[in-house]
């Protein structure tokens, strides 16, 4: 029988998630030497030595910023997260965070926590103070929606059930969005369409290069007079001193954000929450069933789902033999493969190959053991970043 899986955890994980994980099949610890896979939240991975010991990273979250995809994918290491584990609650959060900005709830509720009087005189003083709270309704107002993944598509279709218009945009949206985006969706072209259209503009996109500052100097004076701008995606997708001068200027009514900064401190119209948008007990559980699951069935089988840096391969048992081989996506590489395998008398009973940008990955199911010797060998094909072996526990 193999030995036990060692999970390495960085964060606190949990415990519904860590059940997941099999106790005679896995230890779990937040000290181990020579993990198997490492488990982690928002611990920042960049300054850390991984081992090399390390055949998986599972991140149980959606964003993967704090952990070197790149330097691991260069070791044919995947990482695993959990997209869509927290959408509904960050969908809840937006639309608190749209109800905040419109009915002027922090500065109402700063007002009241500043009486002093009681009595009559503190039922004047509320008479006298809320005229300067007055709001508007949702309904019937327009929520721009950049970004149309889990999150995009279940707030748009909140926004919708509570009587709003819906602008969204989303140039690379998925087959699976598509077909869950409420048919009642605007669908616009262009960011610039989307800050002009809208009342409420919430963001929903990954954070790289191409979208750093995505909301910024040379767009946010497209947005209509007093409209309400929304970040639980990433700071860095809005340049806030950009929106910053758009408050100053009267042409925003409010800034909502999950990442307040020095700069955004006290300034009118802000309204910074303290990263809350995963932060439910539901949230938490969700994505750590989800990467436990992933990291599950790679371990054990090989097969990948949700890494953020390989291609989803999936191939039941065929055959007690497996072998699993992540390599550089180039030319002749599974003839490279079958003819290792041909020469060591093996017998390939099935076969899947799938590629994403520079990486593939190749599961072979054989019929007979596979030698300690072809291992080596299929290791040493240039261009091969890691092999593994992964019979059967009962396999002989």
């Amino acid at each position: 029988m193999h030995e036990p899986f060692k999970i390495l955890l960085l964060n606190q994980i949990s415990a519904v998630g860590l059940k997941r994980l099999p106790a005679e099949r896995y230890t779990t610890a937040k000290t181990l030497a020579l993990p198997d896979a490492i488990l982690v939240r928002s611990h920042d991975m960049h300054a850390m030595e991984i081992p090399a010991s390390v055949l998986a990273i599972g991140r149980a979250g959606a964003g993967t910023n704090n952990i070197p995809v790149k330097a691991l994918s260069a070791r044919g290491v995947p990482v695993f997260n959990a997209p869509g584990g927290n959408a509904n609650a960050v969908k809840e959060l937006v639309l608190a965070g749209m109800l905040l900005a419109a009915r002027n709830l922090v500065p109402a509720l700063d007002f009241t926590a500043g009486l002093r009087t009681a009595g009559d005189a503190l039922d004047r003083e509320v008479e006298d103070g809320k005229k300067q709270f007055a709001g508007f309704e949702l309904s019937g107002h327009t929520l721009g929606v950049i970004g149309l993944g889990r999150v995009g598509c279940l707030v748009a279709d909140a926004a919708i059930k509570l009587g709003m218009q819906v602008v969204g945009y989303d140039p690379e949206i998925t087959v699976d969005a598509a077909w869950s985006l409420p048919a009642q969706v605007r669908r616009a072209h262009s960011i610039d369409e989307v800050l002009k259209a809208a009342h409420f503009v919430t963001l929903h996109v990954p954070l790289v290069e191409a979208t750093r500052g995505l909301v910024g100097a040379r767009n946010v004076d497209l947005l209509r007079h007093g409209a309400v701008l929304l970040n639980f995606s990433r700071d860095g997708i809005v340049a806030e001193e950009a929106v910053l001068a758009a408050l100053a200027a009267g042409r925003l009514k409010a800034y909502v954000s999950d990442f307040p900064s020095a700069a955004a401190r006290g300034r009118a119209g802000v309204v910074a929450l303290p990263h809350l948008g995963a932060s439910t007990r539901e949230a938490e559980d969700n994505c750590a069933v989800m990467v436990a699951e992933a990291l599950r069935e790679y371990l054990e089988h090989g097969n990948v789902r949700n890494a953020v840096n390989f291609p989803e391969v999936s191939m039941a048992r065929e055959s007690p033999y497996r072998v699993g081989i992540a390599n550089a996506n180039v030319p002749n590489m599974l003839g490279q493969i079958s003819t290792a395998m041909a020469r060591a008398g093996l017998n390939i009973h099935n076969m899947l190959n799938k590629s994403r940008g520079e990486m593939a990955y190749t599961l072979v199911d054989v019929d007979s053991p596979v030698p300690a010797a072809t291992i080596a060998t299929l290791r040493a094909i240039a261009g091969v970043l890691a092999v593994r072996y992964l019979p059967l526990a009962d396999a002989t």
